[in-house]
This record gives structure tokens, C-alpha cells and sequence, in this order.
């Protein structure tokens, strides 16, 4: 995956890596060419240019790039062009897109058309339109920050992530990349926090790079996140109430055969598949969003789309509209697209690799180590400042990524467990061991791998292997945070990341400028504040096998957080350092970041609810009438079966028959004794007025008996006919396409 700085670099890229042996004339006017499509739909950079006086492109540059001041001018002078560039297009409505705290994105959508005074139709956007929204504030969740009768909030344009055109049937909609705040000015969204964070990192990045005489004009954070996903055929989905209600199979037998073949990975793609992923990538070209890689993923019928690195919050916009555009183009090909992190038990979840990197307004990428890495001070510096960030702020970067769904995922042999370590490699940690122990003189020269095979090329051996079981991993040039749900918004993962390294990286400046002071060398000084931070930090390095148990106990003796689960991870955003650590960093205030806990404890405990509701409807209208309807037939045979041992005298085949019978009998009775189980629990969780009482409740008891009701349905799938059994089964969801 490649590493891009800005949005024309993304898109200069993006063309480079696809005009070699495209198709087209030499003038490059064939539309089918991909460059041709790229950003059709989006206002972007080339378009600014084109459609905007050259004054006005240059301060929106300034917006942009630099974060000046946007004026009324300049903004009227955008709406124009941008209405204008609209309507050429067919589009009819604007909106203010946004992404509030249900993880999702929100729209509400304003026609251009207005009636002046005269009574005469035109079409109308302004500069204030373009800047400023008003949804209801209220209607979102906030935490405790907006009651029902608080009703007003505002959505504000993002300059920095361009503005782009959702097509509909019948004309398309300009969505304007926005922030959502409330009527007092607190963050209702993911945004904001980013930006923030984004601003934090910049400051900080900056201010340590003068140390080593560079004075750049900005420095961010890039991401570029891996979306896994899975496919299955929209009519075998519409028969399963829990895929839809749930997002993931509530029940489901094991199948004869899962993924131990290890056959589907970066194997050959269905042709299905194959047209779902072509016309998914076509729209997102057209968004300008850099689909780079496509592939089979681990499990049956699970997949991965990578794109090329943007800057954080365009990234993160990015994303967004990946999900969305997945979505609606696997409804038109009569898929389903799942996004849950755990759909089907048994087989490998769904993640969203995040790999993050920092790089400056030169093209630097500042974790970029170089040939060798040892003798480049600047790099060693900023990576150790990541390692401690990580150190210090697991348990919040723990939190960033919990979610009732996230947690069926951690832990198991397919992803990261729930203990954050991070991963160098053994040449960086080899450098980083012999600077503790005051010899930097290590050799990290890259090897060369030669097979011995004379047709084949000799290729250059990275400085460090991948590790595919850890939650934070460097690799070879960006850290690769692993843990991430599929279904999450990237959005807060990346503001606890930066605001904590911010804070890191201004550590690292203040301890150097001090060892200044009494060492005007800055080698000495950054090697001498390197060795106290290599051994402080030395307890979140981990090169081994992060599944094993053995990690675990490795772990609890370092004084690692092990977090289990989503409420215990959450309490971390009420930890007073972590507190302290945003607030400084201006990322969040006390009472956003309280409502992010009591947002997403309440999103916990509503996801449980909606399962739980859910498979007591599943368990009593689908899974009990097909039990029941075998066990009378059951009844029968056995009947007519003990009746022919009266007239033979002898039957051998009747205890075999009772016992099949008792088996199903004695299932569907204690099926119909946890169901009630699990409706005394939820009525109980209720009538917990304490939401973190609720949250603890849930997670410790409920969510315990929804495995005892899902244990007795599998065990009677395994017996019931499939002619009585109306569900579909793993074998199908899994393996028809």
C-alpha cells in the first residue's frame, strides 16, 4: 500500500499507478480509462481551479493547507462554483453531511430551488448555505450534552475534505463534508474531535522538528484502512430475522466445513463477486476515493478493499462513504454486504486495519527509517515518542475500538487480543537494546534475498517481518493498528492515536530542549532522553504470539491493561490522566468526553437488548415450532415402532429411537427454560435506572445467557429435518454465491 501526503499527491498518485497499459487513445479521452473517472463526482482540487477566480482558489489553498480564516467572500464566491459545477450535473439538493456519535453519517437534504421575489423559480446557494447548517441537535445521541427540548445545533463546512456528489435515480445530491456542534459550541460528532487532534499533532510534530533545524509548514497524520466485509446471497439473508435485526447470525450449527482448508485466502474471486467489486470500486473512483486492492479474505465468502493513504479526516470521510457505497451496490447486485465485526461463529471476523503514518508539507514521512535506521536520530526519536504515547494511553486506545460487536472479535485466533502491545521487528528492537545499553553501534543494513533460481529477481529484505497477531504493529514505515472493528467509524481510533502521540511528541521536545541546555550536542541529548524512554517503554514491546495464553500471563506481569470487554474499556475515558491528556491537548473537554462514555455504554447496552429481543422472537416463532413439529413426528415413529416390537415380539431399533427422542426432547426443554431466563434478565437490566450498573449487568449476565439460548438452538439444527428447519444454515450463508 502506498504512503501519499495530500489530496492532489493522492490523486497524482492514484493516476501514475493506473495510466501504464490502460486503454485509450494517446490524448487519453477514452472515458473507460480510469483516470478519466477519477473525482468525476467530486469537487475537487483540479475543479477549484478551474471553476474558482484565481484569488479566491489561492485563500481556500490558505483554508486548507495552513488552517487560515475562511472569509464571507471567498466562501460566497465557492458556493457559486460549487452550485454551478452541480447543476451541470443534474443535481437538485445540497446537504450538510455529517457524522454524529451513532457511528453512521446523517444528511438532510435542501433543494437549490428557491422562489425570489417576485415569484419567479431560481436556483439558489449561498456562502452561508455552504458554511452552516441547522439540524436537530437533539435527535442525535449527546451523551447528557442536549435533552429532548435543546433542540438546536449546527453543522459547519469542512474546506479540507472536498465536497462530492451522491448520484440518485432521478438527480444527485452535493454533500458538503461538515462538523456537528451544538448550539453551547460542544462536539456532537467524530469530526471535530479529529480535527482537533489533527491540530494537536501538527503543533506538536512541528515544534519538535525545529530541534533538528527543519521549519515545515504542517505536518499530519495519513491513514489508510483496510475494509473487510463479507457477502452473501440477499435472499438466503431475508430469511435470517438476525442478520437483519442484529447484524450477525444469532444461531447457526457449525458447518462439515468452515475455513481449517485455508483455501479461500487470495484465492481465485467468483465472478459474482468480481462484477460486485468492479462496479463498487467504479463508484468510488468517481467519489475520488483511491480503491487500491482487492482480495479474498480468510473466511468463506469474506473479502478486503485497501485504499491509498489520505490525510486523517478525508480518510475518515473515505471510509465512511466505502461502507455506504459497499452497501447500496451489493443491494443492486441482490448481495448482502455484512460489516458486523462477528457474523458467523466459528470462522474469522471482520477488522479495519488502520495504518497510520505522520508526514510533513516536504513529502517526509517522519517514521520512515531509512537504510539505517540507527543513524537517523529523527526517526528514532519519533518512533519512541509513539511508543510511549502507546504506553501510557493503551487503555484509551483499548477503548477507541470497543464495541458490542468488536468484542466477539478480540481475543480470538483471528485477531488482536484485548491487551495493546506493539510490534517493532528484530532490527529495530535490536537498535533500541543496544542504545538502553548505550551502544548504538548496530549494523541494520537491509539483506538481500536471493532464491538461487536464475529466472527469478533478487529482492530487498524489509527491516522488519509483519505480525499479524499484533494490535499496533510497525511495518516498515507506518504502524499498523489492527484492532479496529469492521463496522467502526475510524474516526475516534485516530483522534486517541494522534492527540496521544501529540502529547508524546511535546514531551520528547521539552526533555531534549532541557538536555540542551546542559549538552549543546543534539545527538548526546536526543540519545540521552532516547535510553530513559527506550527502558520506560519497554513493557509494551512484544514480538511474539499475541493469541497465546501464555502472552496473557506475560502481559498481566508487565502491568499491561487487559480489558475484556466494551465496559471495561470504557471506563478508561473517565481515568483522570487520559482525561487530562485530551483536555490538554484541547482534543476534547471533560463533558465531551463523558458523553462519548455514556454515548457508546448506552449503545452497548441497546445492541444486547436488540439481540437479545431478537433471538427470543427467533428462538419462539422459527427454531421451537420446527422442534416441536420433529419431536411429534418423533412421537410417532416411536409409537408405531413400539407397536410393531408388540406383533414381532422383538425390535431392536426402539431404544435408539427413544433416545433420539429424549435428546430433542430434553433440548427444547431447556431452550424454553433459558429463553425465560433471558426475558427475567432483560426485564431486570431494565429496571436498572444506573447506566453504568446496566452496562455491568448486561455484559456479566445477559450477554452470558444469549450464548445458553444459541446453545440449545444449534444442538436441535443438528437434529431437526432441513425440511422442517425454515433457517437458512452456515453451509448455505457461507458457500452459495
Amino acid at each position: 500500500m502506498s504512503s501519499v501526503l495530500t489530496r492532489t499527491e493522492s490523486r497524482q498518485s492514484f493516476v501514475s499507478n493506473h495510466t501504464n497499459g490502460a486503454n485509450g487513445n494517446a490524448n487519453g479521452k477514452n472515458s473507460s480509462r480510469l483516470i478519466n473517472q477519477y473525482g468525476l463526482n467530486t469537487f475537487n482540487e483540479d475543479v477549484m481551479r478551474d471553476k474558482l477566480p484565481k484569488e479566491v482558489y489561492r485563500k481556500l489553498q490558505d483554508t486548507i493547507q495552513k488552517g487560515a480564516r475562511l472569509d464571507e467572500n471567498v466562501a460566497n464566491s465557492v458556493a457559486h462554483a460549487m452550485k454551478e459545477w452541480a447543476l451541470e450535473k443534474g443535481v437538485t439538493h445540497f446537504t450538510h453531511w455529517f457524522q454524529p456519535m451513532t457511528g453512521l453519517t446523517a444528511e438532510k437534504h435542501d433543494s437549490f430551488l428557491d422562489i425570489d421575489f417576485d415569484g419567479q423559480p431560481v436556483e439558489r446557494f449561498s456562502g452561508d448555505k455552504l458554511i452552516q447548517g441547522e439540524p436537530d441537535a437533539s435527535s442525535f445521541p449527546s451523551g447528557g450534552m442536549r435533552t429532548t427540548f435543546e433542540a438546536r445545533g449546527y453543522t459547519m463546512w469542512d474546506p479540507s475534505s472536498p465536497a462530492f456528489i451522491v448520484d440518485g435515480p432521478h438527480g444527485g445530491i452535493l454533500c458538503i463534508p461538515s462538523v456537528f456542534i451544538s448550539y453551547n459550541g460542544e462536539a456532537l460528532d467524530k469530526k471535530t474531535p479529529l480535527l482537533r487532534s489533527m491540530r494537536a499533532l501538527n503543533e506538536a510534530a512541528r515544534e519538535l522538528l525545529t530541534l533538528f533545524g527543519k521549519n515545515v509548514d504542517k505536518v499530519s497524520t495519513t491513514l489508510g484502512p483496510e475494509q473487510e466485509y463479507f457477502l452473501v446471497d440477499k435472499n438466503l439473508y431475508a430469511q435470517r430475522p438476525d442478520l437483519i435485526l442484529a447484524g450477525r447470525t444469532l444461531i447457526g450449527a457449525q458447518p462439515p466445513k468452515g475455513q481449517e482448508m485455508e483455501d479461500h485466502y487470495f484465492g481465485s474471486i467468483k465472478e459474482r463477486v468480481l462484477a460486485f467489486m468492479q462496479l463498487a470500486e467504479k463508484e468510488l473512483y468517481k467519489l475520488g476515493i483511491p480503491a487500491k486492492t482487492r482480495h479474498n479474505e480468510v473466511a468463506p465468502h469474506q473479502f478486503e478493499l485497501a485504499p491509498i493513504f489520505s490525510e486523517a479526516n478525508i480518510a475518515a470521510d473515505r471510509n465512511q462513504l466505502v461502507m455506504e457505497t459497499l452497501k447500496k451496490v451489493a443491494n443492486r447486485l441482490d448481495l448482502a454486504l455484512l460489516l458486523h465485526e462477528k457474523p458467523f461463529a466459528g470462522v474469522n471476523g471482520s477488522g479495519k486495519h488502520v495504518n497510520w503514518s505522520i508526514v510533513d508539507s516536504d513529502g517526509n514521512n517522519l517514521l520512515e527509517p531509512g537504510h539505517t535506521p540507527e543513524e537517523n536520530l529523527q526517526f528514532l526519536v519519533v518512533l519512541v515518542a509513539v511508543l510511549r504515547a502507546v504506553h501510557q494511553y493503551a487503555d484509551l486506545l483499548r477503548a477507541s475500538i470497543a464495541s458490542a460487536g468488536n468484542d466477539h472479535r478480540l481475543g480470538a485466533n483471528e485477531a488482536p487480543p484485548a491487551i495493546v502491545s506493539v510490534f517493532l521487528g528484530a532490527t529495530l528492537s535490536r537498535i533500541l537494546d543496544a542504545i538502553e545499553q548505550g551502544n548504538s553501534e548496530q549494523s541494520s543494513a537491509k539483506k538481500i534475498i536471493d532464491l538461487g533460481i536464475a529466472n527469478l529477481p533478487k529482492i530487498m529484505q524489509d527491516n522488519t517481518d509483519r505480525n499479524r497477531t499484533s494490535p499496533f504493529a510497525f511495518t516498515g514505515n507506518k504502524f499498523e493498528f489492527r484492532a479496529v472493528g469492521s463496522s467502526a467509524s475510524i474516526s475516534m481510533p485516530a483522534t486517541f492515536l494522534n492527540a496521544a502521540a501529540a502529547e508524546s511528541l511535546k514531551y520528547f521536545h521539552d526533555a531534549i530542549a532541557v538536555e540542551l541546555k546542559n549538552n549543546k550536542d543534539l545527538k548526546v541529548a536526543c540519545l540521552a532522553v532516547l535510553k530513559k524512554e527506550i527502558a520506560a517503554t519497554k513493557n509494551i514491546r512484544f514480538e511474539g504470539n499475541n493469541y497465546s495464553e501464555e502472552w496473557v500471563a506475560e502481559a498481566a506481569k508487565r502491568g499491561l491493561p487487559n480489558l475484556k470487554n466494551t465496559v471495561e474499556a470504557l471506563h478508561s475515558l473517565r481515568d483522570p490522566k487520559n482525561i487530562k491528556m485530551l483536555t490538554d491537548m484541547r482534543v476534547y473537554t471533560d463533558a465531551e468526553l463523558d458523553s462519548r462514555f455514556h454515548t457508546k455504554l448506552e449503545q452497548f447496552c441497546k445492541t444486547i437488548s436488540i439481540e437479545a429481543e431478537t433471538l427470543e422472537s427467533l428462538a419462539k416463532t422459527m427454531v421451537l415450532p420446527a422442534a416441536i413439529s420433529y419431536q411429534n413426528s418423533l412421537i410417532e415413529s416411536v409409537r408405531g415402532l413400539k407397536e410393531l416390537a408388540e406383533v414381532l415380539e422383538s425390535f431392536d431399533g426402539l431404544p435408539e429411537q427413544v433416545d433420539l427422542l429424549k435428546t430433542v426432547a430434553v433440548e427444547i426443554s431447556a431452550l424454553k427454560k433459558a429463553l425465560g431466563e433471558l426475558a427475567a434478565c432483560e426485564e431486570h437490566a431494565e429496571g436498572i435506572e444506573d447506566l453504568s450498573s446496566r452496562a455491568d449487568y448486561v455484559v456479566n449476565h445477559t450477554r452470558k445467557l444469549l450464548d445458553d439460548v444459541r446453545s440449545h438452538c444449534d444442538v436441535l439444527e443438528e437434529y431437526v429435518p432441513d425440511s422442517l428447519w425454515s433457517l437458512p444454515k452456515y453451509r448455505e450463508l457461507l458457500f452459495v454465491m
